[in-house]
């Protein structure tokens, strides 16, 4: 059968192998299912390698990898120091930095000039390294759970950054977490979250984290801090939004700066 389909296409037609490509369709038309579904698979693979390379909307690769969660706002908050310097002056003299990775924060934070700096972790350090456990040791950098009060005094900090901690606590906690680490600030406080729809804990990570994060936005933050009796910082942000368009820097996360409680 097949061969006399050959035969009759090669003497009524021009095109020879038209007659073998049917012949074969014909004969197994699973394989021409086969064919097709490969050809979708392989164009859905080229159109999200392309998507990952250029980032959405035309972005960056970087940008892309954020929204995959190869990011930390604690990560940001290093590369914000020079322009958090710029907004604050004097207020840099004495921070606390709360948050997990807070060695890493603390750590550049001891480097610059006129500055002192502790930390509050709120997760375990079991995995941290030697000089995290020395800062630990030292007293600098204490392990505490924000839930509860923290070990200082008011207004023991001219200036207090948090970052990659309120958004895994719930309103219940927000509500008694936030003004209390507004309590131990004088000059500021500065708040980096993520953005929504930014994905902040893979799977592995909410054994640590305890929840995935809830990344709100900043409409959302305005009216929190309003009713937490927090106001917007109208001065620093200005500052801070100067000198980081002066050198092109855009942070990763949304940064809020708030005065502290008089």
């Amino acid at each position: 059968m097949s061969r006399r389909q050959v035969g009759s296409t090669r003497r009524g037609g021009s095109l020879p192998f038209v007659g073998v490509i049917n012949s074969k369709s014909k004969s197994s038309p699973l394989v021409s299912v086969v064919l097709v579904v490969l050809g979708v698979i392989l164009l859905i693979g080229y159109a999200s390698r392309s998507s990952r390379s250029s980032g959405a909307f035309g972005g960056s690769r970087e940008a892309d990898s954020k929204i995959e969660g190869d990011f930390s706002c604690t990560a940001e908050v290093e590369r914000a120091i020079p322009y958090l310097k710029k907004a604050y002056g004097d207020s840099m003299r004495k921070v606390l930095h709360v948050g997990p990775d807070t060695c890493s924060v603390v750590s550049k934070l001891l480097k610059e000039e006129e500055t002192e700096a502790w930390g509050v972790e709120p997760y375990d350090i079991e995995d941290a390294d030697g000089i995290c456990k020395s800062l630990v040791h030292k007293g600098i950098v204490r392990v505490a759970d924000i839930k509860f009060p923290l070990p200082y005094k008011a207004k023991s900090f001219s200036l207090v950054i948090v970052s990659d901690t309120l958004d895994y606590l719930s309103t219940k906690f927000l509500n008694k977490t936030l003004p209390e680490i507004a309590r131990v600030s004088s000059d500021g406080l500065v708040i980096f979250t993520g953005y929504p729809g930014q994905q902040r804990a893979k799977v592995a990570e909410l054994s640590k984290f305890g929840r995935p994060a809830k990344l709100r936005s900043s409409s959302w933050w305005v009216r929190f801090f309003v009713q937490t009796s927090l106001e917007e910082n109208e001065a620093a942000i200005k500052k801070f939004e100067q000198a980081a368009s002066k050198n092109s820097y855009k942070p990763s996360c949304q940064v809020f700066h708030l005065n502290s409680y008089h």
